[in-house]
């Protein structure tokens, strides 16, 4: 058995528009909601082994304000990867990590989590992920695997999703009119 969690970065910051993409940091909402999720993730979700991630300035600033202390692999193929390419990185970790926090971006993220679940694991949990995964959420699977070089589609169940709103509603997403 595996564990793989999966943290979308935090709320960019859109104020400079002559940034590029891949050089965009946090607002003070990101930042704010990067503290609460790393908090969460501590309290919560149990000890990691590594850190997936794309090497993207928000998600390093998402990891840096997360306040997590793990080590952090930063992969040029995790920024802004599709499902497929995140599995392959999956697929060439080192088994002594049983337990690998992804950082990155959507719909990767989303897509990964969606393609992990077996069908027969599909719940309330599977549909709030369907819906949305926002900036900054956090989902955990377990994974039916006993190698990260057998990691496939619907090889795990997902046991936890937590949002920033759903720890502090003023992370919510915000209201115009």
């Amino acid at each position: 058995m595996k564990r793989l969690g999966l943290l979308r970065h935090a709320k960019s910051d859109w104020d400079d528009m002559s940034l590029r993409d891949f050089d965009r940091g946090l607002n003070a909402r990101g930042r704010k909601g990067a503290e609460l999720m790393g908090a969460h993730i501590r309290e919560q979700a149990g000890a990691w082994n590594l850190v997936l991630a794309s090497p993207a300035e928000r998600v390093k600033l998402t990891l840096g304000s997360s306040g997590l202390d793990v080590p952090v692999q930063y992969e040029e193929a995790a920024y802004l990867a599709d499902s497929p390419t995140l599995m392959q990185l999956l697929s060439a970790c080192d088994d002594r990590a049983n337990a690998v926090l992804m950082v990155g971006h959507n719909p990767g993220l989303q897509e990964l989590a969606l393609d992990l679940v077996a069908a027969d694991n599909e719940d309330e949990l599977f549909d709030e992920v369907m819906t949305k995964y926002p900036t900054a959420a956090f989902a955990v699977l377990e994974l039916d695997i006993d190698t990260w070089a057998d990691v496939r589609s619907g090889c795990g169940k997902l046991v936890h999703f937590a949002r920033p709103r759903d720890l502090d509603p003023e992370l919510g997403p915000v209201r115009v009119g």
